[in-house]
């Protein structure tokens, strides 16, 4: 145990950046990595990381360029402190828990809590206790298995699990509970990007973005919406760097302005460490919360405008009538949207839309790149439907240079819905996961995230297995969340760190502490190496280099093997300890179930291993019809009454996920503080709230329960008008179960009615 205090809210604030990364974010990663651990692991974690022949950054999907053109760093700010957190040399172990309650655990930080380093053996709450306490292997399998099989029926139980996860322990995870007989495999996805793949399916028939590095480095235009890459994925601002110096330009879309979208300092150029850098965004459009898909439309009504005015010199002609289905229809729709409905939902002048209209016209290859600023709305799937018709309208659909591109947060979590890791896999996938294992995986539909949630809450789940992630902060509604965890019979995670999840117990709780991406892996066959699939279909090796934490550790693999071993015994005749040997053995199997990993031992052994086939670059599109879908998507934007804002949660720079790292957000000058709210100074003064006042935030939602998030002081902040930013998982509590996207069942954490009252009480909440 280190000597680490709960901090101390003592906010101070100083102007937001112009610009991102450069020496200060090398100067940040190498303090917080030997701030956790020696030099040496340090230097080891730091020259291996993305490396072809090391281990890929748990930090974020973003791809690496092909071996040979990888700098020796090849990893931002916070892949080295998030790779330097699971590297960490502090230790929890059984006299931590004998010293701290769970109730003492919970009242703690989120950062206290994961600064404690890394857990060391498996640890178990019995039924009425108030402490963990130390248990074997053996004898935790055989109470997690007993719980499982005393279950009335199987879809009482939760498998779930974050994108952290590794391709071959997804791929027994879905098998176990498949095998096991349940569907039920909700996942972080379904929180994120699910709107994502939900309108990419429907209107391309595949839930995956269509671009590669390649293709954002030669673009003419790249849209950037509704995401901060200067945070959540710095690599990104490389690519951009490339875009532009070959002559492209980009367009931000965001409410907040974002420092990494200003100006980029590339630490690994002269240029970013001696110059100024390089000028990110061409054009930025500060849009109301929820605008976006106002946006997109008017820029096809404008195209469809431009195309009237020169026929034959706008439309891709060609392409739409080989390829698309649905065009007439969109169109119509199209040319009636209003330009008084588009300025009052985005905020936008007219003037700004018709210079990015100009900029599209300019431009042949368009790529859309997104984040949770889209997805994260209840009409975030007609927004990327829409963005979808955007890119068919000129041909941007299959050629290089142009495409759609989600960029998703987790370093997994496309890997893991490629091995079957959903609640709604096709049943093409059960059937030759059947033929593989000779069972018949349950048809029915499983439950997502926030339906898992509701059956915990209501007592139809009563057994939750958590692999990786930190789900009582990840999800929204955070005390019906807790209150639906308290409720099930037992709760396991299999985690590295500590977190908040694990002193949200119910009657019986299980932590099994489990490898690090960075651990060398050792089997009865050898050393081993795992997979993983990031945000451009790249399919990789990654290879441990570390000695584990504690010799007590057990892979992902390992744990999903023996428990599915207990849990089912022979039945059905599925080669566990095989697997948990030689996860060679298990890549032979994906390699005949899932589509596209023919072959897969050999082609993901060659350096950088290989990119997944995406049958739109074809121009092959398995929708029903055949074709690409346009759609028409009714005009709507968020209704936000007088004295309230709209509230769209985020990520501090100091933060990866759920885990603050430190109290400060310094691109946005923010510094040792988190409950924070960020508001225009014209909203402010409207609402008769100023600068440093504390607040409370409160949401009212359809069941008229009042949701607060107490204490927060307000920070006046070039937001856009009508809007308001603060951290989550703070502010998760404000957001609820209910408020979901329509169709993908995401939580709206980007579009929360708020109104701020004065602070009713000091100290934390929610």
């Amino acid at each position: 145990m280190s000597g680490i205090e709960d901090p101390d809210d003592d906010l101070t604030v100083t102007p937001p950046k112009r610009w991102a990364t450069g020496v200060p974010a090398v100067t940040h990663a190498l303090e917080y990595s030997l701030g956790q651990t020696t030099v040496r692991r340090t230097a080891l974690t730091l020259l291996n990381i993305n490396q072809a022949d090391g281990f890929d950054c748990p930090g974020c999907a973003w791809p690496e360029p092909a071996p040979g053109k990888r700098h020796r760093n090849e990893y931002c700010e916070n892949g080295a402190k998030h790779i330097s957190d699971e590297a960490t040399s502090r230790r929890v172990t059984a006299e931590f828990f004998r010293r701290y309650s769970i109730a003492e655990l919970g009242a703690r930080s989120d950062y206290w809590l994961n600064q404690q380093g890394r857990l060391t053996e498996p640890m178990i709450k019995r039924s009425g206790a108030d402490h963990y306490e130390p248990v074997g292997w053996d004898e935790a399998f055989d109470v997690l298995a007993g719980e499982l099989r005393g279950l009335g029926s199987p879809d009482e139980a939760l498998f779930y699990t974050s994108g952290r996860l590794n391709n071959e322990a997804a791929f027994l995870l879905q098998l176990f509970a498949r095998a096991y007989g349940t569907n039920n495999l909700p996942d972080c996805s379904n929180m994120c990007h699910e709107s994502s793949g939900s309108a990419l399916m429907e209107t391309l028939g595949i839930g995956k973005g269509s671009v590669s590095l390649d293709d954002i480095h030669t673009a003419d235009l790249v849209f950037v919406v509704g995401q901060n890459p200067g945070t959540n994925h710095p690599r990104m601002l490389t690519a951009l760097e490339e875009t532009k110096r070959n002559g492209g330009r980009v367009i931000a879309v965001n409410p907040l302005p974002e420092a990494g979208l200003i100006r980029f300092k590339h630490p690994q150029k002269a240029r970013g460490v001696l110059g100024r850098g390089t000028a990110i965004a061409d054009q930025f459009l500060q849009i109301r919360p929820g605008g976006d898909l106002a946006l997109f439309q008017a820029l096809n009504r404008l195209l469809l405008e431009a195309e009237d005015e020169r026929p034959g010199t706008v439309l891709d002609h060609a392409f739409v009538a080989a390829h698309t289905t649905g065009f007439t229809d969109f169109a119509d729709h199209a040319r009636k949207v209003s330009w008084e409905g588009i300025l009052t939902a985005t905020g936008l002048t007219r003037e700004e839309i018709e210079r990015v209209h100009d900029l599209v016209l300019e431009s042949r290859k368009i790529i859309v790149c997104w984040a949770m600023g889209l997805t994260q709305h209840k009409h975030g799937v007609p927004t990327i439907r829409e963005v979808v018709n955007f890119l068919l309208l000129r041909g941007n659909i299959g050629r290089p240079g142009a495409g759609v591109c989600p960029v998703r947060g987790h370093s997994n979590v496309q890997g893991d819905r490629t091995m079957g890791i959903w609640e709604r896999m096709p049943q093409s996938f059960l059937d030759a996961l059947g033929r593989e294992f000779g069972f018949t995986p349950p048809a029915r539909h499983g439950l997502d995230s926030v339906d898992g949630i509701r059956a915990m809450r209501d007592g139809t789940a009563k057994v939750f297995v958590g692999v990786a992630g930190n789900f009582v902060r990840a999800t929204p509604d955070s005390h019906v969340t807790e209150e639906a965890m308290r409720r099930c019979r037992l709760t396991a995670h299999i985690s590295t760190k500590l977190n908040r999840s694990h002193t949200v117990c119910g009657d019986i709780a299980l932590i099994l502490p489990t490898l690090g991406r960075s651990d060398r892996d050792i089997q009865a066959s050898g050393e081993q190496f795992v997979t993983v699939e990031d945000s451009m279909s790249e399919v990789h090796a990654s290879r441990g280099r570390l000695e584990p934490a504690s010799p007590h550790l057990l892979s992902e693999v390992a744990v999903i093997s023996r428990l599915a071993r207990r849990t089912l015994g022979e039945t059905p005749d599925i080669p566990w300890e095989e697997f948990e040997a030689d996860y060679g053995a298990v890549r032979d199997r994906i390699s005949r179930v899932v589509p596209g990993f023919e072959d897969f031992n050999a082609r993901v052994s060659r350096p950088g291993g290989f990119r997944l086939p995406n049958p739109v670059n074809r121009r092959v599109f398995r929708t029903p019809g055949g074709k690409a879908v346009f759609t028409v998507n009714e005009f709507t934007m968020p209704h936000i009454p007088a004295g309230h804002l709209l509230l769209q949660t985020l990520r501090s720079h100091d933060q990866w996920n759920t885990v603050p790292y430190a109290m400060d957000d310094r691109y946005r000058g923010i510094h040792n503080a988190r409950r924070v709210v960020l508001v225009n100074p014209g909203d402010l003064a409207a609402l008769g709230f100023a600068d440093r006042d504390r607040v409370d935030l409160v949401t009212v939602w359809h069941d008229g329960r009042e949701r607060r998030a107490e204490d927060f002081r307000v920070v006046a902040y070039p937001a856009s008008r009508g809007s308001a930013a603060a951290y989550y998982p703070e502010t998760n509590v404000l957001v609820p179960l209910d408020s979901v996207a329509d169709i993908s069942n995401t939580p709206t954490s980007k579009g929360v009615l708020i109104r701020l009252e004065p602070a009713r009480a000091a100290g934390r909440a929610g």
